[in-house]
């Protein structure tokens, strides 16, 4: 149904895990990467976050579905919905920060490996698995990580914020490398209930199995090492 002269679309809500992302968003230039239904860029856009943002996504349903959905919120000046594989519709120096969120950590690092110098200064990242590949991307990148929340869901959901900056990344200062890489550098400081649990249920877990010269035996060296920073916290 056509919408009504005058009448001011309702913008689609955002789940936990994208409000923690919208918050850690503020540019001139914005591009969210598999975008969807383009529901972070009309709130992004309407929230004054951003000036303009770029809509990228692959699939032909949910581009479609995007293109519709800033045509009635009225946004096409400022939301351009673009139709590609990753930051490929992007050109260099175009954004002041991306977003690339309910993917796997793999997947995600391998989108961003492909960027080269469409990589804007800023990314938000949400993976839907441990953002161990991301932490350790950015490190080897060149990005140092600005902020990071734990948002409670089906699982734990990660958030990270990573600006481009040169050289060590004061985040994992006096933190043990291995448990700061997997459970985050900025989380361990503040030792958030979530992560707590988390770092308890991966100690149970891998207790049984942990073996000299197997992963789990690493993973659980990481995980005492992590509850250890909490608790002196």
């Amino acid at each position: 149904m056509p919408e009504k002269p005058g009448r001011t679309m309702t913008l689609p809500a955002l789940d936990a895990r994208l409000e923690a992302v919208l918050h850690l968003i503020r540019a001139e230039v914005h591009a969210d990467i598999g975008t969807d239904h383009a529901r972070l860029p009309l709130r992004l856009v309407r929230g004054g976050r951003v000036s303009r943002c770029v809509a990228v996504e692959l699939n032909p349903g949910p581009l479609a579905l995007a293109r519709r959905m800033v045509a009635r919120a009225r946004l096409t000046e400022q939301i351009d919905v673009r139709q590609g594989d990753g930051f490929a519709p992007i050109q260099p120096g175009e954004l002041g920060s991306a977003s690339v969120t309910g993917m796997g950590a793999y997947t995600i690092r391998g989108i961003l490996d492909r960027a080269g110098e469409r990589l804007p200064p800023a990314l938000v990242l949400q993976p839907n698995d441990s953002p161990l590949w991301l932490r350790t991307w950015a490190r080897e990148n060149s990005y140092h990580l600005r902020a990071e929340r734990l948002l409670p869901g089906y699982w734990a959901y990660p958030v990270l914020r990573l600006e481009r900056a040169e050289g060590p990344d004061p985040a994992y200062a006096d933190l043990p490398a291995a448990a700061a890489l997997r459970y985050g550098p900025l989380l361990l400081r503040k030792g958030p209930a979530l992560l707590r649990a988390r770092i308890e249920a991966d100690i149970e877990r891998l207790t049984p199995v942990a073996a000299p010269g197997r992963e789990a035996w690493a993973e659980l060296a990481a995980a005492r090492e992590a509850l250890a920073v909490v608790d002196a916290g």
